[in-house]
């Protein structure tokens, strides 16, 4: 047993931090989604903020995009060209994503520095990508509505988490102390 977790220590440090790093992340996330339940934005600021966002790119798409809060649910409304299209959630603010994707670093991390500077980029892109996600999907289900469930339930998860796994093979291979190690070796 001694061999075992001698031979896998790597292993079982990189489950062991990944788990509590993205534990601990949810966790703070959920205790700021129950605080925010019943404030000025609805249903929370960042999924908000990301609606909003996600119509100031519509309207500059060309597009007469507008959100209302939903009077029934915890979301907001997207509204192309007076056709309401979409509804965005709390899952669709990438606030899930971007966790995941900061726990993995954190897990395989590098240099500190350049860890936090990799995951602020990184963060950054990821939302940015999910803003001109929500955007296209939005002009698909205006244009194509029939395609609803594949454009949402397949290619756009397959793009935002595409590039996540890139992220992920560009930061292991480049930045993490597991790259450091192999380029001694």
């Amino acid at each position: 047993m001694k061999q075992l977790l001698k031979t896998y220590n790597s292993v079982i440090k990189f489950i062991l931090t990944f788990l509590m790093v993205y534990v601990v992340l949810i966790f703070g996330y959920r205790l700021y989604l129950q605080m925010s339940t019943g404030q000025v934005y609805y249903p929370d600021y960042v999924t908000k903020l990301v609606a909003d966002q996600s119509a100031i790119l519509l309207n500059d798409f060309g597009y007469k995009a507008a959100v209302f809060p939903h009077p029934n649910e915890a979301s907001v409304k997207l509204f192309l060209n007076e056709k309401y299209v979409a509804r965005v959630i709390e899952g669709c603010n990438a606030i899930s994503v971007i966790i995941l994707f900061l726990s993995f670093i954190i897990a395989f991390s590098g240099k500190l520095k350049t860890t936090i500077i990799f995951g602020l980029v990184g963060g950054v892109l990821i939302y940015v990508v999910n803003l001109f996600r929500i955007a296209v999907l939005a002009i698909g289900f205006y244009h194509y509505p029939e395609y609803e469930n594949i454009l949402h339930g397949v290619v756009f998860p397959a793009i935002i988490y595409g590039m996540v796994f890139l992220l992920w093979i560009v930061w292991v291979n480049r930045f993490s102390k597991v790259s450091a190690h192999a380029k001694k070796v």
